[in-house]
């Protein structure tokens, strides 16, 4: 089986910053694109940010300048470093991966989700 597991997510000051990881884990063939979105109650999710397996990344209007994706092929994690954080970043963030496992099933896989609070 496949798993997506976050970490990193807190309470921070505006203006602070914050680093999100995600790991990839279990019975992977292959990693296509990675990403990262929010969601705050009453509101759809949206993205974030993403990135191709080979290193093209992609960046919300609201985030650009202030948030960086990163990830790395040979341990399947991908990154979100947090800059200038706005209390209109506060949402629950999700990690997000197309991923086709050792039997060749592909589709998208979600992580549990992880708080990140932008408060004084």
């Amino acid at each position: 089986q496949v798993q997506l597991v976050e970490s990193g997510g807190g309470l921070v000051q505006p203006g602070g910053s914050l680093r999100l990881s995600c790991a990839a884990s279990g019975r992977i063939f292959r990693i296509d694109t990675m990403g990262w979105y929010r969601q705050v109650p009453g509101k759809e999710r949206e993205l974030v940010a993403n990135i191709t397996r080979g290193g093209d990344v992609n960046y919300a209007d609201s985030v650009k300048g202030r948030f960086t994706i990163s990830r790395d092929n040979g341990e399947n994690t991908v990154n979100l470093q947090l800059n200038s954080l706005k209390a209109v970043d506060t949402a629950i963030y999700y990690c997000n991966a197309d991923i086709t496992n050792t039997i060749l099933t592909r589709r998208a896989y979600w992580g549990q989700g992880t708080q990140v609070t932008v408060s004084s």
